[in-house]
């Protein structure tokens, strides 16, 4: 990732941060994770990003309520493709498994479809617990957080993965630590002090 720095709007923070982020939201008040993710979301579409939401404990109606709440109505957005809410499940996992290099490849895809359209970015927000059912591959998730940490597309994207830890042990937790740049702290964006490099990560497992 680029660390070049610019004034990039997350929507309930005004710091500085790269251009490209990869953050982790662990949580365990829905309040506070209501306007969060709902300032950050609404945020890209003020931007002109391309914004995908990724949901799997939270339905479609109430993200576009909590969009609502802050002024933005969504179905203008989703109608000509800058807005787009998926089951978790059937976007991590299309072909029934989760593989995560194929999931990196259709986000770099998306990436360049949308420098194409004409985005200033590209942003994601995805509820993680969908990798708590069981699906094959689904033991592979921090195979696929470290790969996002790899990927060296010069186009502006931002992802941030939410894990409620009320669901989530504590050993994955602190994994999942590991291997975000940027975590949210108290409702701001600090550079993570448990993060590992994705080689130094993939060592560490291999030993």
């Amino acid at each position: 990732m680029s660390e070049l720095k610019k004034e990039l709007q997350m929507g309930f923070t005004h710091e500085h941060f790269p251009e490209s982020c990869h953050i982790c939201l662990i949580y365990e008040n829905e309040q506070q994770r209501h306007k969060i993710v709902s300032e950050y979301i609404a945020a890209g579409l003020k931007q002109g990003e391309l914004v995908r939401y990724f949901n799997d404990t939270t339905t479609p109606e109430t993200i576009r309520s909590w969009l609502l709440e802050l002024g933005v109505e969504s179905s203008e957005a989703e109608q000509n493709g800058s807005f787009g809410l998926s089951d978790a499940e059937k976007a991590y996992c299309p072909d029934g498994e989760f593989e995560p290099q194929k999931m990196i490849d259709r986000a770099v895809q998306r990436y360049g479809i949308a420098k194409k359209a004409g985005f200033t970015g590209s942003r994601a927000c995805g509820e993680m617990s969908w990798a708590l059912k069981d699906i094959p591959g689904s033991d592979r998730l921090l195979e696929y957080e470290v790969l996002l940490n790899t990927i060296t597309s010069s186009f502006p994207h931002n992802g941030m993965c939410q894990y409620d830890a009320r669901l989530f042990d504590g050993a994955t937790i602190f994994k999942v630590l590991q291997v975000h740049p940027y975590i949210i702290a108290q409702g701001q964006i600090v550079r993570n002090p448990y993060y590992i490099k994705p080689e130094d990560f993939l060592a560490e497992k291999k030993s």
